[in-house]
């Protein structure tokens, strides 16, 4: 099997304090420490469990500047068989749907059976995966947290609602979100690093991907972020204690005074 993974180079939620830019409408990334995205680990996790059983390759894609071949590299000593990049001047400032413009040039002049995104892939929008499905005529399904093979289909688990769970059948070829808990990622050690380090990626502009600049970037952007803040922090949350009748008590107390309960 087949299979294409799009992944993103991000800031690290676990070691960056975020700060605000000059101008406010961005984070000021002159010193973050980046990334893979963690819903894109999962699913790069989950395609090399799939090739494990049923054979095949596993292709990682991003679409950012030379920085971003980093990612690349990591997912690649986790078990990735090749990488491609996607880094264009053009590329800059692109909206999800650019993204998934970008994302689908490439997927074009390649043949996939399967082609994985993490479930919050593009600023936790949760766009990408939809819109290239839509670009790329192909079943799509999102939150998936289980995936079954069965031939030229999948049986897979989705994340709904109430903690429900939902199964699907879908045909192959198609798009999946993939939810974090699908699996626990492997450990990316030294000597799977070294052994990529000097492996050659290919990096691809708009022209090698037939994508026009004005379809793309922020010249073809019909959504643009104009304001980025820090909410205002409210009042502490209030601790109860006391034993689990006394708690409760307190607590319906608290709710009747705000008019919750008659």
């Amino acid at each position: 099997m087949e299979i294409l993974v799009c992944v993103k180079r991000v800031p690290d939620t676990a070691e960056n304090e975020f700060q605000l830019n000059s101008a406010g409408n961005d984070l000021d990334r002159d010193d973050l420490v980046y990334s893979v995205n963690e819903w894109d680990n999962y699913a790069v996790e989950e395609a090399i469990q799939i090739v494990d059983r049923v054979g095949g390759n596993v292709t990682v894609v991003t679409v950012g500047d030379s920085e971003s071949e980093e990612v690349l590299r990591r997912e690649m000593a986790m078990g990735a068989n090749t990488g491609v990049l996607l880094s264009d001047d053009a590329f800059e400032n692109s909206d999800g749907k650019g993204v998934a413009t970008i994302l689908a040039g490439e997927i074009k002049k390649g043949k996939y059976d399967l082609i994985l995104t993490g479930a919050q892939a593009d600023a936790a929008a949760g766009q990408v995966g939809g819109m290239l499905a839509a670009m790329l005529d192909l079943p799509y399904a999102s939150l998936v947290n289980k995936i079954e093979i069965d031939g030229s289909k999948l049986k897979i688990g989705r994340e709904i609602e109430g903690g429900n769970q939902e199964m699907n059948e879908i045909e192959l070829p198609c798009v999946l979100s993939i939810q974090t808990g699908i699996n626990e990622p492997r450990y990316v050690g030294i000597r799977g690093i070294r052994k990529v380090a000097q492996v050659e990626i290919p990096v691809k502009d708009a022209a090698a991907l037939g994508v026009d600049p004005a379809s793309v970037g922020e010249a073809g952007s019909k959504v643009k972020r104009v304001d980025y803040f820090v909410p205002v922090l409210g009042d502490g949350a209030e601790m109860l204690e006391g034993s689990t009748d006394e708690i409760i008590a307190q607590l319906i107390e608290r709710i009747k005074s705000k008019g919750g309960l008659a």
